[in-house]
């Protein structure tokens, strides 16, 4: 069964729809559950995941120093471990959002035909960020700076909701 599909047979026999939303970078290290922790402190009723386009990572905690960027600010996803997006993903999703072009263009490639799961870069959400995409803190070192934009885009997503 498509997502949309219980969604649409939930809402006709009463019961709330639970949002689920994905978050994906390439390495699922540092952006991707950066979002995830993030978004599920700011809107906790929403399902939320993380993935990378790259299988690198595959199970490991997210990257040490954004985790210590991240409880500065109160944030603990510590539990999260990376995982690789896959094409299931389309169907166990409603919305899914990258960080980058690069990372959009990695999803689409595995879009199953006929499928219309909504796939958003995730700076869509921050207008006056003047940017288009969330930089990866993993090469730029800029932990704080990567939060202070995938908090942004978290409210401006929230709020969209």
């Amino acid at each position: 069964m498509t997502s949309q599909l219980a969604k649409e047979m939930a809402e006709t026999i009463g019961l709330g729809v639970v949002m689920k939303i994905l978050f994906v970078c390439l390495g699922n290290i540092c952006r991707s559950p950066s979002a995830e922790g993030v978004f599920r402190d700011m809107a906790p009723a929403v399902e939320t995941d993380s993935a990378g386009t790259a299988g690198w990572h595959v199970g490991k905690p997210p990257y040490g120093p954004m985790q210590d960027a991240a409880r500065a600010r109160g944030y603990d996803f510590s539990d999260l471990r990376a995982r690789q997006f896959s094409m299931a993903d389309f169907e166990r999703f409603d919305l899914i959002v990258g960080m980058d072009a690069e990372n959009i263009a990695n999803i689409e490639t595995l879009r199953p035909d006929g499928n219309t799961t909504e796939v958003r870069l995730f700076t869509d959400y921050a207008a006056g960020s003047g940017t288009t995409e969330v930089p990866d803190p993993y090469y730029t070192r800029d932990f704080h700076g990567a939060l202070d934009l995938i908090e942004e885009c978290a409210r401006g997503l929230k709020a969209t909701l």
